[in-house]
């Protein structure tokens, strides 16, 4: 079918989810997605204006008063999409990337909820830079300026998850007056290997369609500043949209395919140990959109000022009401208000255990209704697992404890293994390639004997070997086959085995880490055999007795928003299992849990589709 420009931005769209932010996941359609809802003025009064960063760049912000009389704790939120118009005639028709229900909330609390729009995007000035050092220097403009402000007490927070929580941990790092808490969620706390390039595999489908994202969220912008005859907004908004293009992230990416002194530039995660205030961190193990792994910065801060909430699920789930109510909005009224409620002394980690939505339909309700199935407390973070070690073997067997044998297993290269949670198909696997069989290997467990929960991160280590190719690329993808012969879908990482050199000093068992610098690039030999760790970003997901474990092995597919550029050469790879080469999977067991005995209906879990299990003798009915 020939799409139209605008019909081809909206599908890319679709296939982004919005990035670093709320989006529909619906498919693509001729226009914006239909708002399901709609909201009237719910402010006493709003207040539009350009606030002046350190070097005279005008960045647009929009803030909402609640009803009554001043000054009000304020609450920022600080994003590159549609932050600095809040509050216009786009944002109350829900044409907005985050959730104007969480804003009217926060507004009816008390608070002054404030929009930022980052530099070079929207009708802000400057040039736009993601993730550049004027990020965080740009956000210190903005909480002090909201601090000195008449309509404001001095007490300014922060809150947003995405582009908008990744502002918060660069902001925080400057130590701007007035900041009392963060309350980051989902991000890139090491953008290249949390996004850009997980194992070192390109995804360049996601960095090139959230281009059009952004692009969709500044329609937006417009919309808002054309019902209000904005002629200056509007005027920096074209401007910004023809400038974008050499600055933008699809751009820069081609020109920065390694880790290189641009990328080490914009870690957030480098900057975490410079955060004073407490931090509300949330965490979603199948995230579409930045990964679980994000950069592991939490483990940067201030452990007696960090609590945390993780979670099975997307990237959006910080929208639930269940953590609005009983984590994030105590945690701002403590800190931020200087309310004493007790938040002080709740548990510094909870764990969201097999969660569900109460209503999978529209754009907001599968996260507003989202929930635990069950629950796992602790006042530490990080928590302390046992590496418990699986050896894969001949006849496609996962040995617990065990060792391999016999002869190397052979797959064809390069055949991608099936997509999952992708934007058109969500919550699902799609089909399998034709030639499945040939291209991809499995290993699968015996039947636990026990209850096993696995916790945080994981390692398949490797011993790979390619016919005449100088390089591969790895998909490994942990599943549960469970007896009902269903197999969900646990996890996923990749690699690119040229990128398998390891920073040894802070490679673990269970957590490799890769030098990923250009001069730690090795190329594979024809036919030698290379150890290759593949990283399986953290996840906590229970295998109960009677269910299998299962390792598949192939090539990069879609998972979520990623779409990976693949090592395209054909190869024949072997994977070696013997005594001399052992090939294994590493999980973290999480003792001293006691786990529901009654699992949830297959495809009830987010982002953990079911799928019968393409390995049984039996037929899928």
């Amino acid at each position: 079918m020939h799409l139209t420009p605008l019909t081809r931005t909206l599908s890319l769209c679709a296939l982004s989810l919005a990035l670093l932010a709320g989006c529909s996941t619906q498919p693509p359609m001729e226009g914006p997605p239909p708002a399901d809802r709609s909201f009237q003025a719910f402010w006493g009064k709003r207040i539009t204006g350009y606030l002046t960063a350190a070097d005279g760049t005008q960045l647009r912000y929009s803030v909402l008063l609640p009803k009554g009389n001043g000054p009000f704790p304020v609450l920022i939120r600080y994003s590159g999409y549609d932050s600095g118009s809040i509050g216009g005639s786009a944002y109350l028709a829900d044409n907005e990337t985050f959730s104007v229900a969480m804003d009217k909330d926060l507004v009816e609390r008390g608070y002054a909820v404030m929009g930022v729009q980052a530099r070079g995007t929207g009708c802000s000035q400057g040039t736009f830079d993601f993730l550049g050092p004027q990020y965080g220097t740009d956000g210190r403009s903005a909480v002090e300026f909201a601090a000195q402000q008449s309509w404001s007490d001095g007490k300014v927070g922060m809150f947003g998850w995405s582009w908008a929580g990744m502002s918060q941990l660069m902001t925080a790092s400057e130590q701007p007056k007035g900041l009392k808490a963060i309350a980051p969620g989902m991000i890139l706390g090491d953008p290249r290997s949390d996004s850009w390039a997980p194992g070192g595999v390109p995804n360049q489908e996601f960095t090139t369609t959230w281009h059009w994202f952004v692009d969709m969220r500044w329609d937006a912008v417009k919309a808002s500043a054309a019902s209000e005859h904005d002629e200056r907004c509007l005027a920096q908004v074209e401007e910004n949209k023809a400038r974008v293009v050499s600055s933008s992230l699809m751009y820069n990416l081609l020109r920065h395919p390694l880790r290189d002194e641009w990328t080490k530039q914009r870690i957030p995660r480098d900057r975490a140990s410079q955060v004073q205030v407490p931090v509300l961190s949330m965490q979603a193990w199948q995230d579409e959109a930045v990964l679980a792994r994000e950069g592991f910065y939490q483990e940067h801060l201030n452990p007696q000022q960090l609590w945390m909430l993780q979670t099975s699920g997307g990237h959006n789930l910080y929208e639930s009401e269940r953590f609005r109510k009983e984590k994030l909005y105590p945690f701002l009224d403590h800190f931020v208000k200087g309310e004493q409620n007790g938040f002080e002394q709740s548990p510094h980690l909870q764990i969201w255990q097999e969660t569900v939505a109460d209503n999978r339909i529209g754009r907001h309700e599968p996260n507003e209704t989202a929930h635990p199935g069950w629950t796992i407390e602790r006042n530490q973070y990080p928590l302390a697992v046992k590496p418990v070690h699986f050896a894969l073997s001949e006849d496609g067997q996962l040995i617990r404890d065990g060792q391999g044998a016999g002869k190397p297993d052979t797959y064809l290269y390069p055949i991608p293994g099936p997509e999952v949670n992708t934007y058109l198909n969500d919550n699902a696997w799609s089909w399998q390639h034709p030639l499945w069989r040939k291209g991809s290997l499995a290993y699968t467990s015996a039947p636990f004997e026990h209850d096993f929960l696995s916790y945080g991160s994981a390692s398949a280590d490797l011993w790979l070997s390619t016919f005449l190719a100088p390089d591969t690329d790895v998909q490994v993808t942990i599943t549960e086959v469970r007896p009902d012969e269903q197999e969900m879908f646990v996890q996923r990482g990749w690699l690119r085995m040229s990128d398998r050199k390891l920073n040894e000093q802070k490679s673990t068992a269970l957590r490799p880490w890769l030098l990923d610098e250009p001069d730690g690039i090795q190329p594979m030999l024809p036919n030698v055999p290379a150890l290759g760790r593949v990283e399986i970003p953290p996840f906590s997901h229970p295998f109960r007795k009677g269910s299998r474990l299962r390792i598949w092995i192939d090539a990069p597919s879609s998972t979520g928003g990623y779409g990976f550029a693949y090592y395209s050469l054909a190869s024949r790879n072997s994977l070696y299992h013997d005594a001399q080469h052992p090939s294994q999977l590493v999980l973290g067991e999480l003792s001293g849990v006691a786990i529901p005995a009654t699992p949830p209906e297959c495809n009830a879990v987010l982002k953990q589709p079911c799928r019968h299990d393409p390995l049984s003798s039996f037929p899928p009915f």
